[in-house]
């Protein structure tokens, strides 16, 4: 019995094989880095992770292989791997689904099995994308914490309030705080934006008004 453990059969991939499973596992993370890339709406988009996403595809399709049909190699692969310390935080979940979803072709592809591989990346990319562009995942009412400095001064209509009409569908303020030392005033909103997508042109607007400072706009403990 232990050496049937010790023996168990091991596939030997011919270079030709080496090379589709390659390919698929390329075909298919080029597919998932554009779909991120596509439907991102997040304010700090990385163009590295696309790039990491494909090479992740490409390298498990070369782990699958690597460890064949043999638990020794299995073993020792998750030995080896347990020592790596990864240190960048992943801030938003859609990257860990995008993460897991460059994984799965990626094993797909390095078992030869590419019609799972590539119908599975166009069949889930297709549902995500939809998902994505009719925001049938976005809660009806979103609401925001709204936090910034301004200058305190005339008795006028302040110039972020046209920001605020323009972009939200309603908003009140909640908190005012003074700032004595530098002349500033600390003011909270609740709002609710027109658009949700709209979050990071409206940070950006609003932070461009003269005397308006530390724009930060918070929702589901999210800072824009």
């Amino acid at each position: 019995m232990l050496n049937d453990l010790q023996y168990i059969s091991m596939f030997s991939h011919s270079t030709p094989e080496i090379v589709m499973n390659l390919a698929v596992a390329l075909l298919c993370g080029l597919l998932i880095g554009g779909l991120y890339r596509a439907t991102y709406r997040g304010s700090g988009y990385v163009p590295g992770f696309t790039r990491s996403l494909i090479m992740l595809s490409m390298i498990t399709a070369v782990v699958i292989m690597i460890i064949g049909n043999n638990l020794a190699r299995a073993f020792g692969l998750v030995g080896a791997m347990s020592i790596i310390r990864f240190r960048t935080a992943v801030k938003d979940t859609m990257d860990i689904i995008f993460i897991f979803f460059s994984l799965a072709t990626g094993m797909a592809a390095g078992v030869g099995y590419y019609r799972i591989a590539i119908v599975a990346t166009l069949f889930i990319g297709a549902v995500f994308l939809v998902i994505s562009k009719t925001h049938a995942a976005l809660p009806k009412k979103r609401e925001y914490l709204l936090q910034f400095y301004s200058q305190t001064g005339d008795k006028t209509t302040p110039a972020y309030q046209n920001i605020l009409d323009e972009y939200c569908r309603n908003y009140s303020m909640i908190n005012v705080k003074s700032i004595e030392e530098h002349d500033l005033v600390e003011l909270s909103y609740h709002i609710r934006l027109k658009d949700p997508l709209t979050n990071s042109e409206f940070v950006h607007k609003l932070s461009s008004i003269r005397g308006v400072r530390h724009v930060n706009l918070f929702f589901d403990q999210e800072n824009f």
